[in-house]
């Protein structure tokens, strides 16, 4: 984070000199919603009492750096914006090549394991994928590297949710015969992405089996390179699906507000209740039969998270490519960007911010 021209430039020779890809913003608001969870910050001394007066949350790993003979005018806020080093060039430049080089060795990885949520329909048409879609969404727009994950190879297409069916990049029938250790920075790179989201998705070629070696080795991939994975799930359960849903640090049930979706989401819930502790159910409007969110949740024996009242202008949204809560606003942006608060502690970037 630097508006110094001349920093810019060593800095960037450094980085090289590293091996490490960076990020340039020129001042705190510009680096805020990367702020959290980049791998580390470099702040230029010309940007310290901006970064102070900003009140970005404190993080770790934060180095402050100028260039020699500038005098000491950010050094006496080092520790208010918890930098842990001081860095003054020339002298300081092998030691930032040796930082550089450091996240050049776990490019693309968090600083903690990724945390992974399941969304899994309680009947056909209950608008699972639309949800995970959002929550995928929200993640991006909250500075959260984030992996969408399709698991229903019958569902369509997530990309198609996304309206990113025309961006290129690797979709499952490519990926298939992955077992092992998958290099979490290859697959980010390789897969469909818009800022900081990536989706690995079916396409509508031949349906293939996809092999549960496949599954284990993108979320472990996941895990270990983005900062959250959202799954979406099929209702039956296949071996891949079984592997993503153990993954899963939590899952939810997303249930429409009826008497028979009900009945049908209590037999999906039982089946991954065997393979994730931590399920909930959202339950979505309307209610014809004016059933209450907390009857079904009681029926199902689940916590109850969240309600979905209804959105007449989605669905003609994902008609025209639009991806769900990309505005920011709406009943299922506002669930969204709650479920991701709680699970991350990232707060989203208001509606129509940049």
């Amino acid at each position: 984070m630097t508006s110094d021209n001349e920093l810019l430039d060593e800095l960037l020779r450094l980085a090289a000199a590293g091996g490490s890809e960076v990020e340039v913003a020129q001042d705190p608001a510009a680096a805020r919603s990367r702020w959290a969870a980049a791998p580390q910050v470099l702040v230029g001394t010309d940007q310290a009492q901006a970064c102070l007066r900003s009140r970005l949350p404190r993080r770790p790993r934060i180095v402050l750096v100028g260039r020699s003979g500038q005098g000491d005018g950010g050094w006496e806020v080092a520790e208010l914006i918890g930098a842990e080093h001081v860095a003054v060039l020339p002298a300081a430049e092998p030691w930032l090549v040796d930082r550089f080089a450091e996240g050049a060795a776990g490019r693309g990885m968090t600083d903690g394991p990724a945390r992974i949520v399941g969304v899994i329909g309680g009947r056909g048409g209950a608008g699972a994928s639309v949800l995970a879609g959002g929550l995928a969404v929200t993640a991006a727009r909250s500075g959260l590297r984030t992996l969408l994950v399709d698991a229903d190879p019958l569902g369509g297409g997530l990309d198609l949710v996304l309206g990113w069916e025309q961006l290129e990049g690797l979709r499952w029938p490519a990926l298939t015969e992955a077992d092992g250790r998958v290099d979490a920075p290859a697959l980010v790179r390789a897969l469909p992405s818009r800022g900081d989201l990536v989706a690995l998705s079916w396409d509508r070629g031949d349906l293939l089996a996809l092999p549960a070696e496949a599954m284990a080795a993108t979320m472990d991939a996941g895990r270990r390179g983005r900062d959250v994975v959202i799954v979406d799930l099929p209702r039956q359960l296949d071996d891949a699906a079984v592997i993503a849903l153990q993954a899963a640090d939590q899952a939810f049930v997303l249930v429409p507000a009826e008497l028979r979706a009900t009945a049908a989401a209590a037999r999906v819930a039982a089946v991954a209740g065997l393979h994730c502790a931590n399920l909930s159910v959202i339950v979505r409007g309307p209610a014809p039969g004016r059933l209450k969110a907390r009857e079904v949740a009681r029926a199902l024996d689940l916590p109850l998270v969240g309600t979905l009242r209804p959105e007449p202008g989605l669905c003609r949204n994902l008609e025209r490519g639009e991806a769900p809560a990309a505005t920011g606003r709406g009943p299922l942006a506002a669930l969204c960007q709650r479920i991701i608060t709680d699970l991350t502690g990232a707060v989203g970037i208001r509606a129509g911010a940049e």
